[in-house]
């Protein structure tokens, strides 16, 4: 179980993630005292998605390619449309998703960042939330898809929306403070 302020976090992403599900998580969780890289698929700095154009700019840290998952306690996946949908079929962020799943380390992702967890067969018979718009993409993926601003099924954290990173940020804190979940594969 370690303290937030010995937890090192990860939060992977690519040009069009939604802003504040990028900045809100990861100046909160350092806030807190934990250190946050941000792994992108070029090891680059990528651009924000801010209401209806192009937001700012957020540094990165290494390529995902590069991200050693026994380096990290927890791993963030922001929303948007782009960022997710990009990453969803890139390989090496799969990987990172996977690895991370299989660890039982804290996965958290906000918005339509569950659909790296879609893509990864990883909602099956656990509950889980999303942006309203992708609600089919999870049940049909299996997931108990319920209207709640965080919900936490064995150490996967999902969220629905910008209005909810207060209430996602303080459930990721919380997950790594209590340490890794052995997961095994939900039920039908």
């Amino acid at each position: 179980m370690p303290a937030i302020a010995q937890s090192k976090i990860l939060i992977i992403a690519t040009n069009g993630f939604e802003q504040s599900e990028l900045e809100v998580p990861r100046d909160g969780l350092r806030e807190a005292g934990a250190k946050v890289d941000v792994a992108t698929p070029d090891g680059k700095d990528i651009r924000g998605w801010e209401h209806a154009d192009w937001g700012r700019m957020a540094s990165a840290n290494l390529k995902i390619a590069d991200v050693r998952c026994a380096d990290y306690d927890a791993l963030v996946i922001p929303g948007g449309v782009m960022n997710p949908d990009k990453l969803r079929v890139d390989e090496d962020a799969m990987k990172v998703v996977r690895e991370f799943l299989s660890s039982s380390k804290v996965v958290a992702a906000v918005c339509h960042g569950p659909w790296l967890l879609v893509q990864a067969d990883a909602l099956k018979g656990r509950q889980a939330t999303s942006f309203k718009s992708i609600r089919k993409d999870l049940e049909n993926a299996g997931a108990k898809w319920v209207d709640q601003e965080v919900v936490v099924d064995n150490g996967i954290i999902t969220s629905r929306k910008p209005d909810d990173l207060k209430a996602f940020t303080q459930k990721i804190i919380e997950e790594v403070q209590e340490g890794g979940h052995q997961r095994k594969q939900a039920a039908e």
